[in-house]
């Protein structure tokens, strides 16, 4: 069942919007901004509700540039946040975070794991309350925190609970054995040092590595492995489960043939292990261009994954099965691009009094959305799906801005839309100019 999004405070309504100025997706409250995402939600929520029973799901998500993957991602996200889901989002890139080298998926993954009161590097909070969950568990047992026989009983039903990580991630219960003992020791820099090995960070000292009786740093095998283990800390610590997001999957068209190769068998084999059960807790969420999932330099040159991946998109768009395993986000038109709008105007209208609530709801009423969005549209060549982002930047910090602090501002007398080139991302500029080969003010300078 789907949780509603939490009241919006005056600090997360400051938040959204000065994301929106920024002209990037915000981090919370995405419900509020969503327009067209219904038709997923049962399903999403679905999955993530057999996912936090300990099931494992995996979703592969198509749209162009423009369609909203980033804000979908987010908004899943979100939702299995508030279900009690840890999350972490990894760019894939052929430098930093290449799918043949899944060591480095997992190292960004740890370093962007949250919660929904932990936004970003959750590991050590998850860990703290693992090993609290313990105690707590030895307490519910009759034995008090004073008690003489307290500690041991602990570490015995500490190293129970690690039996069960041990059989996927020997290694990996070693240093969390080892970062408790350094923790009652009170030796901050080993038990930091083992919790930066834990998330499979390199060139962590040899002294911090003796301690747990680990050699080498978590290579690609080992990856996968600590990652079932990060899957049984986070359900012994109140997260049932984790939503991996792997975002920008296409980019791997643009990589060496051979490498390319080995990332697309990569994907295969960790789609396998999903639908085989061995990460129970997991929800693994890629997204990529139509391009990448249906094009002869991305899935289909691996015709394992592609048979895995393949979906009918012959129907409709509006038939389109939620719960298959590839969906796809449709491009946004006028109508919707007006009524995210709305809701952006009226959030920042929730935020002030007086006269200037008054002054931005007249001036920026529904008609002059709606020409707004035609004239951003317009100096884009007519390609509504390259707008959203753009718009709503352009629409906070160059028009409701300005409403609010000056009394005389008129967006109708005083402010023509103009989009330059500086302002759009390089995917923008490549798909303005691909679509329609037109020329923005200040493209040549």
């Amino acid at each position: 069942m789907s949780t509603p999004s939490p009241p919006l405070s005056p600090l997360r309504r400051r938040a959204l919007i000065d994301a929106l100025r920024r002209g990037t997706v915000p981090a919370h409250a995405l419900d509020l901004l969503a327009v067209g995402l219904g038709r997923f939600e049962r399903a999403i929520d679905e999955e993530i509700d057999r996912v936090g029973q300990g099931q494992a799901c995996f979703k592969a998500v198509r749209g162009e540039y423009g369609t909203g993957k980033t804000f979908f991602v987010r908004w899943l996200q979100e939702r299995a946040q508030r279900h009690g889901l840890a999350t972490a989002e990894v760019q894939v890139s052929e430098s930093e975070t290449p799918l043949h080298r899944l060591e480095t998926v997992y190292r960004r993954a740890m370093e962007r794991l949250a919660t929904e009161d932990t936004p970003d590097g959750a590991l050590t909070s998850v860990v703290e309350r693992w090993f609290y969950a313990l105690e707590g568990d030895v307490i519910d047992d009759g034995l008090d925190e004073e008690d003489p026989g307290f500690e041991a009983a602990v570490d015995k039903l500490m190293e129970s609970r690690l039996s069960e990580v041990s059989t996927v991630a020997p290694q990996f219960a070693a240093a969390l054995r080892a970062w408790r003992q350094a923790s009652r020791a009170g030796e901050a820099a080993t038990a930091q040092g083992l919790l930066a090995w834990l998330a499979g960070q390199p060139n962590v000292g040899a002294g911090v590595k003796r301690q747990a009786g680990v050699k080498g740093d978590v290579d690609h095998y080992g990856a996968m492995n600590f990652l079932r283990g990060v899957l049984r800390l986070l359900a012994g610590a109140g997260h049932p489960g984790l939503v991996l997001v792997l975002d920008e999957v296409e980019t791997l068209q643009r990589v060496r043939s051979d490498v390319r190769k080995k990332s697309l068998n990569g994907l295969r084999q960790l789609v396998d292990e999903v639908y085989d059960g061995r990460f129970p807790g997991l929800y693994l969420v890629i997204t990529g261009t139509a391009g990448f999932f249906d094009g002869a330099q991305g899935v289909q040159r691996s015709p394992p994954l592609a048979q895995r991946l393949a979906t009918d998109f012959s129907t409709d768009a509006r038939f389109d099965n939620p719960r298959a395993v590839q969906i796809r986000l449709s491009p946004f038109d006028l109508e919707r691009l007006v009524e995210v709008g709305r809701k952006v105007r009226d959030i920042f209208v929730d935020g002030l009094t007086g006269e200037a609530a008054e002054r931005v709801r007249a001036r920026c009423d529904d008609p002059w959305l709606e020409r707004f969005a035609r004239a951003v549209a317009g100096q884009l060549g007519a390609q509504i799906g390259l707008a959203p982002r753009i718009f709503l930047k352009k629409l906070v910090a160059d028009v409701l801005d300005r409403v609010e602090q000056f009394d005389d501002f008129d967006p109708d007398r005083h402010y023509q839309v103009m989009v330059r080139a500086a302002e759009l991302t390089e995917a923008e500029r490549g798909a303005v100019l691909d679509v329609d080969d037109i020329e923005l003010d200040g493209l040549d300078e």
